[in-house]
């Protein structure tokens, strides 16, 4: 299981819950190990995970939708299933059963709650959890359920509880950050597969079709790909056209795929040709920036103090007129989980947090570019997981 137990358990004690809910599709593939393919596709489809306190071993309840069952099965998600809904399918009398859809079967013959919210609350009472505290995670909730469940089960005490489960994945496990390492290299890998087809005339659109090839044949997924050249280079979230590449351009990369659901999120810039010395200048500022970042990153750091750290040290080697709101965030199975590294965070670094640490400029109308990477921390420093260093690539 994904689930970091101990830090959940932990901030289950802190505010004195007998049982967390999760909602949202992030939150119940952590809690579960149950990605619910329409929870992440579309807004309105529910599924939950219930994990009461003091479990020797995390035991979660999951409720989904009869048409989700069959991912249940295929995914070996262990713990009770409620069902709630109506979806057929049908098994020939001749068939012999392989051993998931023998467990879609077996789980097709649960009872129908009805909905999701039913579901929940019969759950609740089942497990004599209709007096207790309970956390839940309000994001994958409908407009009525809130009210709903304090209508039906009113001596329960609701605690909100997005951001408790939030700051409980801040903190990444050892399996966590295998997938993020490699995610992470796949998306380094899938940046050079892009620029091996960078020549004149080339489109936005070709280079972007060469980087996620590339990420899926590596068995990653495509999220993230703001690919644009010159003038385009300075949108923010570009989205690759069919804008021919020309000389003198500067290429800007922030881009990321996902590995068994974990995200990467990195920024690289190429000129296609000798850059100006203006270029190198406000580059080399925005890279010292994250360098100086990376070398002040350690436990028990303020996410504040880093993001001043960063923006000073661009202005005073390049920039001096440099203003951001953040200079990096979290990551992992959201593109942006905690800590947020602004000058208003109150967030403070922990040893096993994944960062992102950033640096973009945009002067619209002429020219973009950003410095992204991705690291651990540890309780003495950053180890990184993408390769940070004087990268602007020059091609010819």
């Amino acid at each position: 299981m994904l689930l970091n137990k101990e830090r959940l358990d932990a901030a289950m004690s802190k505010h004195d819950l007998a049982a967390i809910i999760a909602t949202a599709p992030e939150n119940v593939l952590y809690t579960s190990d149950f990605w619910c393919l329409p929870q992440w596709i579309r807004r309105g489809p529910q599924a939950f995970t219930l994990l009461s306190a003091h479990q020797n071993e995390p035991t979660p309840v999951v409720v989904t939708g009869t048409s989700t069952l069959d991912l249940l099965a295929d995914q070996a998600v262990q713990g009770k299933v409620r069902r709630y809904g109506a979806f057929t399918v049908d098994t020939h009398p001749s068939a012999r059963l392989d051993a998931v859809s023998s467990r879609q079967a077996e789980l097709q013959d649960l009872p129908d709650d009805g909905s999701a919210i039913d579901a929940l609350i019969s759950e609740l009472r089942t497990a004599g959890l209709a007096t207790d505290r309970i956390g839940i995670d309000e994001v994958g909730l409908m407009p009525g359920d809130i009210e709903r469940l304090h209508r039906e089960l009113p001596d329960v005490t609701w605690v909100m509880a997005t951001s408790t489960l939030r700051a409980v994945r801040a903190v990444k496990t050892a399996e966590e950050i295998e997938r993020l390492r490699t995610v992470a290299q796949i998306t380094e890998r899938s940046v050079q597969a892009a620029l091996a087809v960078a020549r004149e005339g080339a489109m936005e659109c070709d280079l972007a079709r060469a980087f996620h090839t590339q990420t899926v044949r590596e068995d990653g997924f495509p999220v993230l790909g703001c690919i644009g050249f010159g003038e385009r280079s300075a949108l923010m979230n570009v989205q690759p056209s069919t804008r021919p590449l020309r000389h003198g351009d500067i290429i800007r990369f922030d881009v990321g795929g996902h590995y068994r659901n974990y995200r990467a999120d990195i920024a690289r810039i190429a000129s296609f040709g000798e850059p100006t010395q203006e270029i190198l200048t406000k580059y080399k500022a925005l890279n010292r920036g994250v360098q100086r970042g990376i070398e002040h990153i350690r436990a028990g750091v303020p996410a504040s103090e880093l993001f001043h750290v960063v923006v000073e040290t661009v202005r005073k080697e390049g920039i001096p007129h440099y203003q951001r709101n953040h200079v990096g965030h979290g990551i992992g199975l959201d593109g942006y989980d905690l800590p947020l590294l602004s000058a208003g965070s109150t967030d403070i670094l922990e040893a096993g947090m994944v960062l992102c640490i950033e640096t973009p400029y945009y002067e619209l109308g002429r020219v973009g570019l950003q410095v992204e990477d991705m690291l651990v921390v540890r309780s003495d420093g950053a180890e990184m997981l993408t390769n940070n260093g004087d990268n602007l690539m020059v091609l010819h």
